[in-house]
């Protein structure tokens, strides 16, 4: 009987590869431009704290095609979500249990995830509150809610597509590579974290060391537990509100927010 061919196991050489062409598809590439927007913020005449950056901006003035540009943006961004399940992905269940993510306690995953919000989501608001009264943080301009019927359904999706791109690619796959590498796991929890950081970095300092306050519980709780969907829910929900909810607050107190 014919033995089955089975790929051969991957070098260092070509996991590190792997990893470049994983990041620069994705949150790799976002951190190049954030640094890139961050100078340009930071070298204008203007103090950063006078400076605005829009937040799910739309793209056309056409409904039709602002709502086509909104979920095309989605749907590719989801592309190296994809990718890394695919290098990931396991013949035996869980599939994704390398990525840390199964359907074995649903409901005690979502409850932890909406415990992190509590954890997280207010000293993030106190952070950006702080950097914008101290002119360290750029005005961060959302979108009115009641822009088209499609807005709050979009928002919502776009929060969801952040919470799995970055937990899937940030947490579950680096630590997966990184592991495989040879890594540390304390070394991964600040590398991952230091990349959490750098992609909010065009928002000023202070969103940069909130994220990377983020990512360092995150890491943390991810290497002691090997649970992702927590970190999934709870960046999600994260989103929601400041998706969702920062337009609210931002158009009901405007002097607050800097509006």
């Amino acid at each position: 009987m014919t033995q089955p061919i089975r790929p051969p196991v991957p070098t260092q050489r070509r996991l590190w590869w792997e990893l470049a062409i994983v990041l620069l598809l994705s949150l790799g590439a976002s951190a190049l431009w954030s640094v890139l927007q961050f100078v340009d913020v930071s070298t204008r005449p203007e103090p950063i704290g006078e400076q605005s950056v829009a937040l799910n901006p739309t793209r056309s003035d056409r409904a039709w095609l602002d709502l086509a540009y909104q979920l095309t943006g989605i749907t590719l961004d989801l592309v190296p979500v994809a990718l890394v399940c695919w290098l990931l992905w396991r013949s035996r269940r869980p599939h994704l249990g390398a990525l840390g993510i199964d359907a074995a306690r649903p409901v005690k995953d979502g409850l932890s995830g909406v415990a992190l919000v509590l954890v997280i989501g207010i000293p993030g608001l106190a952070l950006y509150l702080l950097g914008r009264s101290l002119g360290l943080t750029v005005n961060v301009v959302p979108s009115p809610l009641d822009a088209d019927w499609f807005t709050v359904p979009v928002l919502l999706l776009s929060a969801l597509r952040a919470g799995l791109t970055e937990e899937v690619i940030v947490v579950g796959y680096l630590f997966a590579r990184l592991r495989r590498l040879g890594w540390g796991e304390w070394p991964i929890i600040v590398a991952t974290a230091a990349l959490r950081g750098a992609y909010h970095l065009y928002q000023g300092v202070p969103a940069m060391i909130g994220n990377f306050a983020m990512g360092l519980l995150f890491g943390w709780l991810y290497a002691r537990t090997g649970r992702l969907v927590p970190l999934i829910v709870a960046h999600t929900l994260i989103d929601v509100a400041v998706f969702a909810g920062y337009p609210w607050a931002y158009a009901t107190f405007p002097a607050l927010f800097g509006g």
